[in-house]
This record gives C-alpha cells, structure tokens and sequence, in this order.
C-alpha cells in the first residue's frame, strides 16, 4: 500500500518536472542545464523529462490537459524562468498545486492506476485526511 507522500514523490512531482522542464525550454528558450539547477535535478533528468523517457507520460498529459493544473504551472514556470526558483511565493505555489491535486482527488486517480485492488474503506478514509474534513 502506497502512502500519499509516496504517490506525489514517484509520479506526481515528476510529471510535474516533466511539464516545467518542457515549458520552461520551449517557451522561455533556458538551456537543459539552467533548468535542472531551477528545478534541483541534473541535466539528464531534464532531457529525459524532455524525450518522454522520464516521467509518467499518460500523467503527464492528464494534467496538462486539466485547466487549473496548468494555469498553477504556469505560474510557477513563469516565476522559474525570472529566476525566483527559491522565492517563498514559489514555494507555497509548488505546495499550493500539490493540494490541488490531494484536494480534487487527481492523486486518487493516480493511486488507483499503480495500485487497482485497494480496500474501499481505505480511500473512504483517507479522501477524510486529504481534504482535511477530519483529524484523528
């Protein structure tokens, strides 16, 4: 059984890299190095993202096509690209879109597509924990 950390920090956050390091190269022309030191991982994860051999692709084009996702990237990738990488406003909008997705359940989705037999119960309890309706 896969936590919700473990979900975000295995697919979720790269796919997230995945669409910034494509962004940030196609629309702000920065080199692959410029954006693996703006994203905190080296030049050949950034040319994975690039080619599609990093990165979950079916997520990937998941969020890219959901409209709230991409406005959220898009802000942030317009924030990496002016060099405020480290910025707190940075920060809290890479943790705000990372509560989108618990929120709105994308992570749900993401988890039953790595994991097809979970216990009902489990996912009742924890949609509970992810929208923050109750702490035990």
């Amino acid at each position: 059984m896969l936590l919700p950390s473990e979900i975000e920090s295995k697919s979720l956050i790269p796919a997230i890299r995945a669409i910034l390091s494509k962004k940030l190269i196609r629309d702000y022309d920065l080199k692959e190095e410029t954006v693996a030191k703006l994203l905190g991982i080296t030049q050949a994860a950034v040319s994975n993202y690039i080619r599609g051999t990093r990165g979950d692709l079916s997520l990937v084009a998941k969020l890219e096509d959901n409209f709230d996702v991409m406005k959220m990237i898009n802000d942030i990738s317009k924030d990496l690209s002016t060099n405020n990488a480290y910025s707190p406003s940075t920060m809290t909008k890479f943790i705000q879109l990372c509560n989108f997705m618990r929120y709105t359940f994308i992570i749900c989705d993401v988890h039953h597509s790595i994991e097809s037999n979970i216990d009902k119960r489990i996912c009742e309890q924890c949609e509970v924990l992810l929208t923050g309706s109750r702490f035990s």
